[in-house]
């Protein structure tokens, strides 16, 4: 049974269980923040609490539901059922959080990735053009690449790889690479992520511009079309150039200028997004923006998605306890660099040693904020969209709870969905050919022991009449055939509906999870669309984590 700590003044009605009250509950999470009811009361005499608490919670529950419709208030399982879910990967209190920091590109603030990732390809190949390459004719095109490919740097190919690091799906420049092609160049390796100076991981839909401009200038490349006296390229080497021309658009500051110019061409407004963080404030949560832009495009960007839809006119800085830009990550996870505080409206700036309270400061570190706010490790929930930069590190080195912004989510949801039909026609034909290869195998051995003068495996099989055996395995063996020629395509189209090149994000193959998938399980205690989805769960919401199956589990069942 779960703990309690009653920790209010006498005669209230309701307690939270305070930080230093805390204990732990049946499931290995803190108490820290639960609300009590006070038993002294009396209310748990009342006849309604009485009796069997399996068939009181069933009654209470369904008085709770018709409490909340009546009231207009949604059901918050269907907020749990929807492409606007919070999925959960580790159990997670959020009552028992006390700080939740926050990146802000692509997780604040969403992107219209056509017009951001577009802006920033068009400088990318204008800087291209000024080094001489050639660009003309190419066009932005995200479809070729989606969130959680990698580059492979060597041979210029773009990969997908299942959880194992097996890769299942290649490109080379523009051109997808048929399965036997993927096997005669990957069959023996595997990706390796560690080896930085080959593979480049697509973390963050900011990686979309770079990859595409990538892939197209190997096409150039392979065509002979580069000029000579660029040097003698090979494919690492174009990696650099594109990542060079890409690194001087962010650098001299046009793309962004020209978004803090006009926001609203680049920039999805949500409404609920400043009011989840609103809830999440009043119910006690110090809230910190940590963000390597820098202030004065954080200001900007910030005022125009949030004031608007604050109510009492207050503005974006009033929901954070403390502003961290230019941070560094994810240096800023790992170890401590110099804080300067920004003391005016324009930027200016003065060194500090020691962050406060409602303070906007530049640099510094994340033991310098949990020095600060006096709390640490997984009291403080980091909310990113990068992989590595804003989940992996601040779990690794600082052991926070992390939660991963996936936009792509909501559309992969939906695609899901709309596949359903095709994957089970799929799954029914794949265990069709297993039953039939069971049988052709068993037929099989029954041949191959005969032929070596041996008994077949019972006496009627031995005695089998050699043409009837040879004719049933000729009939199998044709039906496989037959059958793979039907899956085949089926297979190679399932996921299309999400991108016709790479398939889902989240998986590798009809029946495992993409290389991506097993990162964000790895490293996300939870992972969701957008930020503005907490509004629906509510800041003390418990998120439980699911069974996690097993090979053996379905054969198990079954028995």
């Amino acid at each position: 049974m779960k703990s309690r700590c009653v920790a209010s003044s006498e005669g209230g009605v309701f307690s939270v269980t305070s930080p230093s009250q805390f204990e732990i509950d049946y499931l290995g999470q803190s108490t820290k923040g639960d609300l009590n009811v006070n038993l002294n009361l009396g209310i748990d005499e009342e006849p309604g609490l009485r009796g069997p608490i399996e068939e009181v919670a069933r009654m209470e529950a369904q008085g709770a539901e018709n409490l909340l419709n009546h009231l207009g208030i949604p059901d918050p399982l269907s907020a749990r059922h929807s492409p606007r879910g919070i999925f959960c990967t580790r159990t997670l209190n959020l009552r028992s959080i006390s700080a939740i920091g926050y990146d802000m590109d692509y997780t604040l603030m969403h992107y219209n990735v056509m017009a951001w990732e577009g802006r920033a390809y068009d400088y990318c190949m204008e800087n291209l053009r000024n080094m001489g390459f050639p660009v003309d004719g190419l066009a932005f095109d995200p479809e070729l690449v989606i969130r959680g490919l990698v580059i492979d740097k060597e041979k210029g190919n773009l990969v997908k790889a299942d959880r194992f690091g097996y890769i299942k799906r290649a490109m080379h420049g523009t051109r997808m690479l048929s399965t036997r092609e993927v096997s005669e160049m990957y069959g023996r390796e595997l990706l390796d992520l560690r080896k930085e100076n080959r593979w480049e991981f697509l973390n963050t839909l900011f990686s979309v511009s770079e990859a595409v401009a990538y892939m197209q200038m190997v096409d150039r490349l392979d065509d002979g079309a580069i000029a000579a006296d660029l040097g003698p390229l090979e494919y690492k080497g174009l990696y650099k150039a594109v990542g060079k021309a890409l690194f001087r658009a962010h650098v001299e500051g046009q793309l962004k200028s020209e978004i803090m110019s006009k926001p609203e061409l680049f920039v999805e407004p949500d409404p609920e997004l400043p009011l989840a963080l609103l809830d999440q404030k009043e119910a006690g949560k110090r809230l910190l923006l940590i963000t390597n832009s820098d202030y004065h495009y954080t200001d900007k960007m910030m005022q125009h998605s949030f004031n608007r839809f604050l109510p009492n006119n207050m503005i974006w800085r009033d929901l954070f306890d403390m502003v961290i830009v230019s941070a560094r990550k994810p240096e800023f996870f790992q170890m401590s660099h110099p804080m300067y505080e920004v003391v005016t409206g324009e930027g200016l700036m003065r060194p500090c040693f020691k962050a406060h309270a409602g303070g906007l400061y530049s640099g510094g570190s994340a033991q310098m904020v949990e020095n600060s706010l006096g709390i640490h490790g997984d009291e403080i929930l980091y909310v990113g969209d990068h992989i590595y930069t804003d989940v992996s590190q601040s779990k690794v080195h600082l052991r926070w709870r992390t939660a991963l912004i996936c936009r792509e989510l909501e559309q992969e949801y939906s695609a899901l969905i709309h596949n359903q039909g095709h994957r089970a026609k799929l799954v029914e034909l794949i265990n069709q050919k297993e039953v039939v290869g069971d049988l052709f195998n068993q037929l099989r051995l029954a041949l191959q022991r005969r032929t070596k003068g041996r008994p077949a495996q019972t006496l009627a099989a031995t005695r089998m009449d050699d043409k009837e055996l040879t004719e049933s395995i000729q009939k199998l063996l044709i039906v496989m055939q037959r059958l793979d020629q039907k899956i085949a395509p089926m297979l190679e189209a399932d996921g299309e509906h999400f991108n016709k090149r790479w398939g889902f994000l989240s998986r590798a193959g009809l029946w495992d999870k993409s290389h991506l998938m097993r990162q964000i399980e790895k490293y996300a205690d939870i992972y969701t669309s957008r930020v503005s989805n907490f509004l629906h769960y509510t800041p003390f919401m418990y998120f439980h984590a699911q069974e996690q199956s097993l090979a053996h589990d379905s054969y198990s069942f079954h028995q």
